[in-house]
């Protein structure tokens, strides 16, 4: 992986826990409400795993957050 690359999985695994705590959820109450695994919530904060565009959106909508609040940071 490329350093450009691994600098933005990072900043983005920053912006998807950050917004999970802003929204006062753990990574349990987003897996249940998404109907995902703890661990798949966790890869995905972690950059273990991409997210696709259908969850991080539902994300956002339980988050109460924009796109562009977690992808701006790039």
């Amino acid at each position: 992986m490329i350093k450009g690359r691994r600098d933005k999985l990072k900043r983005l695994k920053i912006s998807l826990k950050a917004a999970r705590v802003n929204a006062n959820l753990s990574q349990e109450e987003v897996a249940r409400k998404m109907k995902k695994s703890k661990v798949t919530i966790n890869n995905w904060e972690n950059g273990k795993t991409e997210i696709d565009y259908g969850n991080l959106n539902e994300l956002c909508r339980l988050y109460s957050v924009t796109m562009d609040d977690i992808l701006l940071p790039y």
